[in-house]
C-alpha cells in the first residue's frame, strides 16, 4: 500500500521495530546469505582475543537491511528511488532495534509527488545505531 501526498505533512513519523533480541544465529545466517564470512561477525575468540571487542557483532548491512524493510513497510514496495545509511555504533547479540522514519519534505518533479524522509535507528537503550534518508514517489 503506497503512501499519499494527501496523508502526509511534514514531521510525521513512523517506528517499527525491527528486530527483538538479535541473535547470533541471526547475525551468522546473515554472513552466509551476504557471502561476508568477516570473523569480526561470526568468530568470537577472534573477535574477542585478538580485535579487542566484547564480542561478535552485526554487520552494518543487516541493521539496513531490517531497516529497509521497515522502510518499505511504510512507503510502499517499489516506491523508494532514494536510500543512503551511515552507521554509527554497533548491534550486539541481544539488541533490540527501532526504525523511526521522519517526513523532512514534499516535493514534485516532473509531475510526480515524493517524499523525502530522515531515519534514525535506535538499540533498546536508545542509542543510535544508524542514520540515513530515503526518497520515495507517493500518490497525489
Amino acid at each position: 500500500m503506497a503512501l499519499n501526498a494527501s496523508q502526509l505533512k511534514v514531521g510525521d513519523t513512523h517506528s517499527e521495530q525491527i528486530c527483538d533480541n538479535l541473535t547470533r544465529t541471526q547475525i551468522v545466517q546473515y554472513a552466509g546469505a551476504s557471502g561476508d564470512y568477516n570473523p569480526l561477525h561470526t568468530d568470537e575468540v577472534y573477535t574477542t582475543q585478538v580485535a579487542g571487542y566484547p564480542s561478535v557483532f552485526a554487520h552494518g548491512m543487516l541493521t539496513m537491511g531490517m531497516t529497509g524493510k521497515a522502510l518499505t513497510n511504510y512507503v510502499g514496495d517499489g516506491t523508494l528511488t532514494k536510500f543512503g545509511v551511515r552507521f554509527t555504533n554497533q548491534v550486539w547479540p541481544g539488541d533490540t532495534l527501532t526504525a523511526t522514519m521522519t517526513v523532512a519534505g514534499m516535493r514534485n518533479e516532473g509531475g510526480q509527488n515524493f517524499v523525502d524522509l530522515t531515519i534514525s535507528t535506535v538499540n533498546q537503550d536508545g542509542k543510535e545505531v544508524m542514520t540515513g534518508n530515503a526518497s520515495a514517489r507517493v500518490n497525489p
